[in-house]
């Protein structure tokens, strides 16, 4: 037993931790603890060796960052998916969220942030050099972007879009049909439908 949990004690010590998780204040981390206090030995040891595993056995795709447990995602070699589309997303849970709706089956490209330096959540040089040489294969013909729309994603969007174009590969965006400053993996999935049936080509600028 750490230093930390004696001082503080087992229960109090987990609520803390639970408070670590996003959306969870201190209320919502109690009621976790009691009810994980209230599980078995087995059940509670099960969630924690699954919160071990997927920290040890899983990575990014070399291909399109999405999360993986082999060198490439299942999508990217699934022979059945749509091989001249690819959707630019901030993070892989907006493609989990997308993939829900059943209505996309193109490929996918997970930025791992977004042009927000000042936030401390920058794309990462190597995602966007992994995009474009993806582009410059000559397979894809439409890069829809699906980054978040906020300021950053929005900046991110143009960003993309200027490095984009002079390849000749068709840029569009996703419709929004929900508030400005909501995270996508949020939205419904009726709403996430009609925005990529919506989407819109952006104009060579």
């Amino acid at each position: 037993m750490s230093s930390t949990t004696r001082k503080k004690g087992a229960f109090a010590h987990l609520i803390t931790q639970l408070m670590k998780l996003p959306s969870i204040g201190r209320k919502s981390a109690q009621r976790l603890a009691f009810y994980i206090l209230k599980m078995s030995s087995e059940e509670a040891s099960a969630i924690g060796q699954a919160i071990i595993d997927i920290k040890e056995k899983l990575s990014f795709c070399e291909i399109c960052n999405n999360l993986t447990e082999e060198p490439v995602c299942t999508i990217c070699t699934d022979p059945k998916r749509e091989g001249t589309k690819v959707l630019v997303v901030e993070e892989a849970s907006t493609l989990y969220s997308i993939e829900r709706t059943g209505e996309y089956r193109g490929l996918y490209h997970v930025l791992l942030g977004t042009l927000a330096p000042l936030s401390g959540s920058e794309i990462s040089g190597e995602a966007v050099k992994k995009l474009i040489a993806r582009l410059e294969k000559g397979k894809i013909s439409e890069v829809i972007i699906a980054t978040n729309p906020t300021i950053d994603g929005e900046s991110t969007s143009i960003y993309l879009t200027r490095l984009i174009q002079p390849l000749g590969v068709t840029v569009s965006r996703i419709a929004f049909g929900i508030p400005v400053g909501i995270d996508l993996e949020y939205a419904d999935e009726v709403t996430l439908i009609k925005s990529l049936q919506g989407r819109r080509v952006i104009e060579q600028t």
